[in-house]
């Protein structure tokens, strides 16, 4: 899961509104390589662990279980990765490549980033490659916790896919993003061959009946609203895609919608999102992979969010950066009859420090797999047999170089 950004949401709203952001923290100790005529270079990247306390097996076992949820007292290594950003005038490059290790014996990566970008004279930007999908409030949705919201576990937030996003900021006060995908990102090296990839896509990873993605176009646009001494950035995202069937079954094609508003004042963030997304798939759910595993997901549901924050420069105290405090709940409501929703709330903050971003947050939720031991039913974005209410308390320290 974890972020690339220091502090999410805390510039202006139109910076906000826009998936040009760019993490402090991913240039926090960097080598930079070139000169004036071959560009420049800079190499970085990010090291995390996690601990973890909650509703978890006491010791770790397998792949599946709580050996990449952490178990409960476990201090995991929760990823290693490496970043490249490259700028030579108006050409850039971003890329991206991620180690996530299961267990002593098992591990996974993948490609996180890769794509090349233009700058135009008009201060919009073309992208073409792995880039993220332009959908929703931010890049992560309307979260600040480590643990992000609901959308991104059904592919609705910080979804990376292969093709080209156009960024258009010239309409008034409008960002207006446009993209058209040939595929999902591409699954990398792990025991599950489909599901080896960062962000949640429909995935067949049995090789018999099911789908796969294929392409998709977003269009995401954002204006820029001033009420009184709170700043706003208002707006809309569509998404309409095609699924390849597989085993048999012909191609469907899914959809999803969104209105999304970040209100800042001062210090506050108050962000929420609405999404409505539909798979008219042969069946009532879909199979999503990500992180080395696969989970069923409802073909059909709504997805609320909400996320309040308070972003505090710590300029008193010589050791801390900042501190941000948050409060969220999203939620996934299916529209399958007898089917129970899916909720998480997070309460936490985010504590910055020179090259170290540290998540302190306490999770609660009748329904996610990283959160509680689910080794009974496997099923939390679809029917979420179980429906109990379980904890993690979860430090997840993260040194970025």
């Amino acid at each position: 899961m974890n972020k690339n950004r220091k502090t999410l949401l805390a510039g202006s709203a139109l910076a906000v509104g826009s998936f040009l952001m760019t993490s402090p923290l991913s240039a926090a100790f960097p080598i930079v390589l070139g000169n004036d005529d071959l560009g420049e270079l800079t190499i970085g990247g990010a090291i995390r662990a996690n601990y973890t306390v909650g509703d978890y097996n006491n010791s770790p076992s397998s792949e599946g279980t709580s050996a990449y949820r952490g178990g409960s007292g476990a201090v995991t290594l929760d990823t290693f990765r490496i970043n490249l950003d490259y700028e030579n005038g108006p050409w850039s490059a971003k890329g991206e490549y991620r180690f996530y290790p299961v267990d002593g014996n098992t591990s996974y990566h993948f490609l996180h980033t890769a794509w090349i970008g233009y700058d135009l004279d008009t201060g919009d930007q073309v992208q073409v490659g792995l880039n993220r999908t332009p959908f929703g409030a931010g890049p992560y949705g309307t979260s600040q916790s480590w643990f992000f919201d609901q959308h991104y576990y059904v592919g609705l937030a910080d979804n990376m896919n292969v093709g080209i996003k156009y960024i258009h900021n010239q309409v008034e006060n409008w960002t207006i993003d446009f993209a058209a995908y040939v595929m999902s990102a591409p699954s990398g090296t792990g025991t599950n061959s489909e599901a080896s990839r960062y962000s949640y896509d429909v995935v067949n990873a049995s090789g018999g009946e099911g789908y796969r993605e294929r392409g998709q176009v977003n269009v995401r646009a954002v204006t820029d609203v001033q009420f009184g001494e709170v700043e706003s950035a208002i707006g809309g995202s569509a998404q309409y895609g095609i699924l390849a069937g597989r085993g048999g079954l012909s191609d469907e094609d899914m959809f999803a919608l969104a209105i999304h508003a970040v209100n800042q004042w001062e210090g506050w963030n108050l962000t929420g999102q609405l999404s409505y997304y539909e798979y008219s798939t042969d069946g009532n759910s879909v199979e999503m992979g990500a992180y080395n595993f696969t989970t069923p997901v409802a073909d059909k549901a709504w997805v609320p969010a909400v996320s309040l924050s308070y972003f505090y420069e710590a300029d008193q105290i010589d050791w801390l950066d900042s501190i941000t405090p948050y409060v969220e709940y999203s939620s996934v409501i299916k529209t399958e009859s007898g089917w129970n929703d899916s909720e998480m709330a997070v309460i936490g903050a985010a504590f910055a420090t020179g090259g170290w971003y540290t998540y302190v947050d306490l999770a609660f939720s009748n329904g996610n797999d990283f959160i509680g031991n689910r080794d009974t039913n496997f099923d939390q974005y679809a029917q979420n047999s179980n429906q109990s209410w379980m904890t993690r308390f979860n430090i997840n320290f993260g040194y970025y170089f």
